[in-house]
């Protein structure tokens, strides 16, 4: 049976010990604990770090904190009954090594893992314990500190209005959870080593390098690849549509693509997303508009400008229409990811991770052999219209029949999409 004091005497004790040790910082807290003593104002969580009976319910859903800690010398409540502190560091840390559920929070939690290595204990590594942990920025309360402190800088709200921004822990489908090609696999595998070894590239002078453009018909996931790379990465994720910053008076343009690109090296590191990269591009070679071509020129320059290794922004561009790219554009990518339809076997691998979780007896290999030109966005709807005509039947499993008439639907919808309807 669990023992819920391991659990309360674990954040007591990584307070104690975070409090006590200068060396210490945020990063050295397991993720629960930094996200509810996080600091927004601070940007981290400052010391001291004071634990009250409303933290320990928060965090571990214990109602009676004090009635649970009472058996316990080494605690002392104060007089309120709202705020818990060790009294002797010595005897909490003995009492808490000696219970076998405590290997395991030691080995995941940084802080512990430093005192308890300074005590030699046998097996303990702090940077070990670390590596398990994932940074501060992943989450979401880091994103809303740099948002924040934004949103007071003069033209700060302006900037923040033209882009979506999200934490790497909000990101819904990770990289294992995507069928890639090998070409693809490979390319994200450059970008990790990449971010991975900045410093070095700095050092040596590669500049050039960490601009990234993805091309491919819709749905075949290109802003999920993008996505997911931002919590491969633990780095967060600024999405922009060319569409939405094209002001409708167009000198505007050309400030807001300066004020995004401003905002991301203030969000550094992240990940800037460009959607829709042909919607501007496309009209260098169009004299309609002579406002419209310089934010063009102010949006290639602005690549020109950004850097991985200076500024530590990622730029991702997406486009379903590479052919209206010229070769201006072209020339400021370092890499292309090509995102071609999935073929058959591809196709089979999306449908068994869409369908693990969903009960039923069914031949995915069947339905992968029957929908060919589909994407993976197209097979996404091909199961959830399944799964819904099956809660209509008052039932929570599939059948094989649920997708094949899924198939029948979305193909007759397509049918209807691509007819000419004018009268």
């Amino acid at each position: 049976m669990k023992n819920p004091l391991i659990d309360i005497l674990e954040i007591l004790l990584t307070a104690e010990v975070y409090n006590r040790h200068e060396e210490l910082d945020v990063n050295d807290l397991p993720k629960p604990i930094r996200k509810r003593f996080w600091k927004k104002e601070y940007k981290s969580v400052p010391k001291p770090i004071s634990v009250s009976v409303d933290d320990i319910k928060f965090l571990l859903g214990i109602e009676n904190v004090v009635k649970e800690v009472k058996s316990l010398p080494f605690i002392e409540v104060d007089k309120a009954g709202f705020r818990l502190k060790i009294t002797s560091l010595e005897l909490a840390s003995s009492w808490f090594n000696k219970h076998d559920e405590s290997k395991e929070k030691i080995e995941t939690n940084p802080s512990l893992a430093f005192y308890y290595e300074q005590l030699k204990e046998d097996g303990v590594d702090y940077i070990s314990a670390k590596e398990k942990v994932k940074p501060k920025e992943v989450d979401r309360e880091w994103v809303d500190s740099l948002i924040s402190e934004i949103e007071e800088e003069e033209g700060g709200k302006d900037m923040l209005k033209l882009v979506r921004i999200i934490a790497p822990e909000d990101i819904m489908q990770p990289l294992s959870d995507l069928i890639l090609t090998k070409n693809q696999e490979e390319k994200i595998e450059k970008i990790v080593r990449a971010i991975k070894h900045r410093e070095y590239l700095r050092q040596i002078g590669l500049y050039d390098i960490g601009k990234l453009l993805m091309v491919g018909p819709p749905g075949t996931g290109k802003t999920s690849v993008a996505r997911a790379l931002s919590e491969r990465l633990d780095i967060p994720f600024v999405e922009v549509r060319l569409s939405m910053i094209t002001d409708q008076y167009l000198g505007e343009t050309a400030k807001n693509i300066d004020r995004v690109f401003e905002l991301v090296k203030k969000l550094a590191p992240c990940i800037l997303f460009i959607d829709e990269f042909d919607f501007i591009a496309k009209t260098r070679v169009s004299d309609e508009h002579a406002a419209l071509k310089r934010a063009v020129n102010t949006l290639l320059k602005a690549i020109d400008e950004i850097s991985l290794t200076r500024d530590g922004v990622l730029l991702i561009a997406a486009t379903n229409h590479p052919r209206m790219l010229d070769s201006a554009a072209w020339r400021r990518f370092d890499e292309i990811m090509n995102f071609p339809q999935p073929d058959a076997s591809m196709r089979r691998l999306i449908l068994d991770i869409v369908t693990r979780d969903i009960e039923g007896e069914f031949d995915t290999a069947e339905i992968s052999n029957v929908t060919e030109g589909y994407t993976g966005s197209d097979l996404r709807m091909v199961i959830r219209e399944a799964v819904l005509s099956s809660l209509v039947d008052n039932r929570k499993y599939l059948t094989q029949d649920d997708l094949v008439e899924a198939v029948d639907n979305f193909n007759e919808r397509a049918l209807i999409k691509s007819s000419d309807n004018s009268f």
